[in-house]
């Protein structure tokens, strides 16, 4: 009868020792990308999940000892299995709209003010922006802004927690791209805002707004349209000119703005970072694949005096990523004018036990690398 009893703490105790290891190992692994590109990470959540699972260690020879002796003659309580950190997150979704309806009534929504006229002929929308979630922590708004055809299109904005905790501060933006015609991106990457929220508790850097607008319309594969014509990049200055009125953001330039973009995304952030370094200081690029001639050319044809910033990331295992990534590294450095200054850096040693896992873990080590790049640059 004891030893039975002493069973169910031991499998506690151990379970609770294997998953704080393997959270420690994760750690430890985000520490050596971080620190290979210059990124800052933050040691103490590895050494108190290396210590936990010290500790269970302990508690396991101890309670086999016990086991195999039959010595325990008692159990109060059984050896407590360790709390698991759940992350807080609530999943932005299609059957969430109850709750995002509830919440809506409860705060008043971000109205934009009539935007000064800009200097384009691009016409300006005073949009209302209503909350739709609170995902990473934070809380996502959306919104119809006028497009470059004039048509309404969908705009999401993630506001970081940050974002009502200092109510005088300005954030930098980063502008995040969608593969699909009519989708924001938040879409097609659901988990984006766990992975920026994760890099932004986990990493030294200073917060910033995500704002994903939709992808236009016209054709199955908008971003090579992007690589071909930049400027059909969904970030237009009527965009930029409701943003900058409807929330508290640093004004548009290279040292506030940046962009990214994930999988089919990629290759939008990159050509819009390529192509316009003298508005995006920094972009981000992950899992993606390129075409380097056509990049090489729009990075060649970017406004002088001015150099791109990007980060090429994809997973350890993804080799045709790794491939284009370097492809385009090469092309650029062998292009002529802009291009061929381009600062270019690839992330190759991203490496877990599912794909899902991998580009969560890619997704923050792009953000860290542009909250860092926009901080500096600010």
């Amino acid at each position: 009868m004891v030893r039975s009893l002493l069973v169910i703490p031991l499998l506690a105790a151990a379970l609770g020792g294997i998953w704080l290891a393997r959270g420690a190992l994760q750690r430890w692994r985000d520490l050596r990308a971080a620190q290979t590109y210059e990124l800052a990470g933050d040691r103490w959540p590895m050494l108190v999940r290396a210590a936990g699972a010290m500790v269970c260690g302990v508690c396991v020879t101890a309670l086999t000892l016990l086991t195999a002796l039959g010595a325990f003659g008692g159990l109060g309580h059984g050896d407590q299995e360790p709390d698991r950190a759940e992350p807080a997150v609530d999943a932005v979704s299609a059957g969430a709209g109850e709750g995002a309806a509830a919440r809506q009534q409860a705060a008043p929504p971000v109205v934009a003010e009539p935007a000064a006229a800009s200097a384009t002929s691009s016409p300006t929308v005073a949009s209302r922006f209503d909350s739709v979630g609170h995902p990473g922590g934070g809380e996502l708004l959306q919104s119809a802004v006028l497009g470059p055809d004039g048509q309404p299109r969908n705009v999401r904005v993630w506001l970081p927690p940050q974002y009502a905790k200092e109510s005088n501060a300005r954030f930098p933006v980063v502008v995040m791209h969608a593969a699909a015609p009519n989708k924001t991106a938040d879409a097609e990457v659901p988990d984006v805002f766990e992975g920026i929220n994760s890099a932004l508790q986990t990493g030294r850097a200073r917060p910033f707004i995500l704002v994903t607008p939709e992808a236009p319309n016209g054709t199955a594969h908008p971003c090579d349209l992007v690589a071909a014509a930049p400027a059909a990049v969904a970030d237009d200055a009527t965009l930029r000119t409701t943003i900058a009125a409807s929330f508290r953001t640093l004004p548009p330039g290279p040292a506030s703005w940046g962009t990214l973009g994930v999988e089919g995304g990629a290759s939008c952030a990159a050509a819009a970072g390529l192509s316009r370094p003298d508005l995006y200081g920094v972009a981000a690029a992950v899992s993606g694949r390129y075409d380097a001639a056509a990049l090489a050319q729009t990075g060649a044809e970017a406004p002088a005096g001015s150099a791109a910033k990007l980060l090429l990331a994809a997973a350890k295992a993804d080799s045709a990523g790794l491939d284009a990534a370097r492809k385009l590294q090469a092309a650029l450095k062998a292009g002529t004018g802009p291009a061929a200054k381009a600062e270019v850096r690839i992330s190759d040693n991203v490496q877990d036990y599912t794909p899902d896992r991998e580009r969560l873990r890619l997704v923050r080590q792009a953000a860290q690398y542009l909250a860092e790049a926009l901080a500096k640059a600010s």
